[in-house]
């Protein structure tokens, strides 16, 4: 059961990047505003980086501490640029967004 944290959280982190992208193709065919994607993507990328830190705290209850030591300098990374790759797409869609609405 365990181990379907780390296969949500990846699936989890692709749909926090793919929804933006998907946003932003949509707006430009059918010239309406989705701006539930933004709060969808934000929530995948929150979901996610939950389900790495229960991960993370059932290796410490377990006292996996090899297994700890092991993975998170490498689940830290991929936290990190999860975040920052999701926020930068979601601007990105944001700003598309306005500048379709001044015009």
């Amino acid at each position: 059961m365990i181990s379907f944290l780390m296969l949500g959280s990846l699936v989890l982190g692709l749909i926090a990047w793919i929804l933006p992208v998907v946003s932003l193709k949509r707006y430009e065919k059918h010239n309406n505003r989705n701006g539930i994607s933004f709060f969808m993507s934000l929530g995948a990328c929150a979901v996610s980086l939950c389900f790495q830190i229960i991960y993370n705290n059932h290796l410490v209850k377990i006292g996996d501490l090899s297994a700890l030591l092991d993975t998170s300098g490498a689940s830290t990374m991929a936290s990190v640029v999860l975040l920052i790759v999701t926020i930068i797409l979601n601007i990105i869609a944001l700003f598309a967004y306005r500048d379709r609405e001044v015009e």
